[in-house]
């Protein structure tokens, strides 16, 4: 039988917690300081509305770090997106369509393969797909266009083909090197008397040294 509900036996559903009380005297063990300690801004009112990020005055940490390149300060010129998010799905996991089926990222959402149209659709070639399928995404990869093209399916940019990227530097052009001319031989010195030979040159001056000697003796 149940016992019968009265004043002195009435309790909470749940176990009640005493709020924490402070500054009331040194016995309750929150007195005095009341849990905030001596001196510092901490120990003053107000001092727990600081807004995040904020340490004391000293140079802040998200100052102190480097920061990524572009303009994002609040008075630049708005810029469009540098840093996207693109989702990623092989053709593995095409293979579950029927063929002949049109893959658009509205399918794919519809399948469960992506969360959402919100980011940009990238084809992988991870797997094997052996369906003809018509797949529009944003991007493929190499592989990707390939295995679909291989199966017979084809694909749709849907923001265009994008252009190849340009290499970052040119490819320096080689220049021939003219190959060292084989030396004469005796024959061909005997047929061309007229080109000097590559001989010692003859002391010109060796008569004008003896006069100037005989001159001084």
């Amino acid at each position: 039988m149940a016992e019968e509900l009265n004043l002195s036996n009435l309790k909470p559903a749940q176990a009640r917690k005493d709020r924490k009380r402070v500054g009331r005297g040194l016995g309750s063990g929150k007195g005095r300081y009341s849990t905030r300690g001596l001196k510092g801004q901490k120990s003053r009112s107000g001092s727990h509305k600081m807004r995040a990020g904020f340490e004391g005055g000293q140079m802040p940490i998200y100052m102190r770090l480097g920061k990524q390149r572009g303009p994002y300060s609040k008075d630049a010129m708005p810029m469009g997106p540098h840093r996207t998010h693109t989702v990623a799905v092989n053709v593995r996991d095409l293979e579950r369509f029927d063929a002949g089926t049109e893959i658009t990222p509205e399918s794919l959402a519809a399948a469960g393969l992506i969360r959402n149209t919100k980011y940009d659709l990238k084809i992988l070639g991870y797997g094997d797909l052996s369906k003809k399928l018509t797949v529009s995404a944003h991007n493929f990869s190499k592989s990707a266009r390939e295995k679909i093209e291989q199966a017979g399916g084809s694909i749709t940019w849907l923001r265009g083909e994008p252009e190849p990227r340009k290499p970052k530097r040119k490819p320096r052009a080689e220049t021939p090197q003219a190959e060292p001319e084989p030396p004469e031989t005796d024959e061909e010195a005997a047929e061309n008397p007229d080109e000097p030979e590559a001989t010692a040159e003859p002391e010109a001056s060796s008569e004008a040294d003896q006069a100037a000697e005989e001159e001084e003796s």
